[in-house]
C-alpha cells in the first residue's frame, strides 16, 4: 500500500440474489418482465400528460417527474442484475459502482421530495380548494421540481465523494444485487466515522423529515374532511389520495424498515428482498396505482388514442 487514500482493488463481485440454480432461469424471464413493465408503464404515463393538455397541471407535472425518476430508478440497478444473472463472474468496476451509487442515491431521494411536494399538493387542493390555483402557482410547482433536483444532487455528490475517500484492501464481494453504501462501507479498510455521521444526518433529513411532512399534510386533510363529513366528500379525499398514500406506503415503509431500523437478526436474503421492494417492485407498481382509478388518465388515454386514429383515417 503506497498511501492511505489509493484503492487496491480495481473492482467488486456482486454477489446477486440467493437463487437456486434450478429457479434461474425462471427469475430471469421474471425480472425481466418487470423491468420491462416498469419502462412502459412510466414511459406511458410521461407520454399522456405531454400530450394531454387536461393533464397540464401540478398534480400531474409532479406525477410526471415521479414517473421519470422511477424509470431511471429501476435502470439504475435492473440492467446490471439481468447482465450479471447471465454473467459466471458478476463483476463491477471500482468506479462503475461508485457511479451505480450516485445515481441509486439521486434517484431515491428525488423520488422521497417529490412525494412530499405531491402531497403538500393533495393538502392545498382539498383544505384550500378556492386558494388552489393561486397557491400552486406554476412558479412555486416548477421551485419545487428544481428544488428537488438540486437536493438530490447535492446529498448523492456528497456520499459518493466521502466513498471515493475511502480505500477498499482485501475483502471486494459485495454481498447484494448492486453497489449499496451500507455494503461498501463493511469492506472499506478505512476509517469510516464520518461517513457514518453524515449517513445518520442526512438520513433525518433526506427519509424522516419528508415522510413527517406527509404525515403532517395528511393529518390536516383528514382533519379538514371530519369538519365537514359527507359521503361525497369522503370518496373525493379518497380517490385522490389514495394512490399517493399506497405509493408513500410501499416506498418508505421498505426503506426505513431496511436502513433506519434495521435489526440484528436481517440475512442477507430478506435485505435482498427488501431493496427489490422499493427499487423493483414499487417503480412497476406506480403506474398502475396512478391509472387505474385515476379516471383523468383513463381520459388521457382515451383522447389521445382517438386523436391518433382520427389522423390515420383521414
Amino acid at each position: 500500500m503506497t498511501g492511505r487514500n489509493q484503492t487496491i482493488i480495481s473492482e467488486f463481485l456482486l454477489l446477486g440474489l440467493p437463487i437456486e440454480p434450478e429457479h434461474h432461469d425462471l427469475f430471469y424471464t421474471l425480472f425481466l418482465v418487470m423491468y420491462v413493465t416498469t419502462v412502459l408503464g412510466n414511459l406511458l404515463i410521461m407520454f399522456l400528460i405531454r400530450l394531454d393538455p387536461h393533464l397540464h397541471t401540478p398534480m400531474y407535472l409532479f406525477l410526471s417527474n415521479l414517473s421519470f425518476s422511477d424509470l431511471c430508478f429501476s435502470s439504475v440497478t435492473m440492467p446490471r442484475l439481468l447482465q450479471d444473472m447471465q454473467s459466471h463472474v458478476p463483476s463491477i468496476s471500482y468506479a462503475g459502482c461508485l457511479t451505480q451509487m450516485y445515481f441509486f442515491l439521486f434517484f431515491a431521494d428525488l423520488e422521497s421530495f417529490l412525494l412530499v411536494a405531491m402531497a403538500y399538493d393533495r393538502y392545498v387542493a382539498i383544505c384550500f380548494p378556492l386558494h388552489y390555483t393561486t397557491v400552486m402557482s406554476p412558479r412555486l410547482c416548477l421551485f419545487l421540481v428544481v428544488l428537488s433536483w438540486v437536493l438530490t444532487t447535492f446529498h448523492a455528490m456528497v456520499h459518493t465523494l466521502l466513498m471515493a475517500r475511502l480505500h477498499f484492501c482485501a475483502d471486494n464481494v459485495i454481498p447484494h444485487f448492486f453497489c449499496d453504501m451500507s455494503a461498501l462501507l463493511k469492506l472499506s479498510c478505512s476509517d469510516t466515522r464520518v461517513n457514518e455521521l453524515v449517513i445518520f444526518i442526512t438520513g433525518g433529513l433526506i427519509l424522516v423529515i419528508p415522510f413527517l411532512l406527509i404525515i403532517t399534510s395528511y393529518t390536516r386533510i383528514v382533519s379538514s374532511i371530519l369538519k365537514v363529513p359527507s359521503a361525497r366528500g369522503i370518496r373525493k379525499a379518497f380517490s385522490t389520495c389514495g394512490s399517493h398514500l399506497t405509493v408513500v406506503s410501499l416506498f418508505y415503509g421498505t426503506v426505513i424498515g431496511l436502513y433506519l431500523c434495521p435489526s440484528a437478526n436481517n440475512s442477507t436474503v430478506k435485505e435482498a428482498v427488501m431493496a427489490m421492494m422499493y427499487t423493483v417492485v414499487t417503480p412497476m407498481l406506480n403506474p398502475f396505482i396512478y391509472s387505474l382509478r385515476n379516471r383523468d388518465m383513463k381520459g388521457a388515454l382515451g383522447r389521445v388514442f382517438y386523436k391518433k386514429k382520427a389522423h390515420f383515417s383521414l
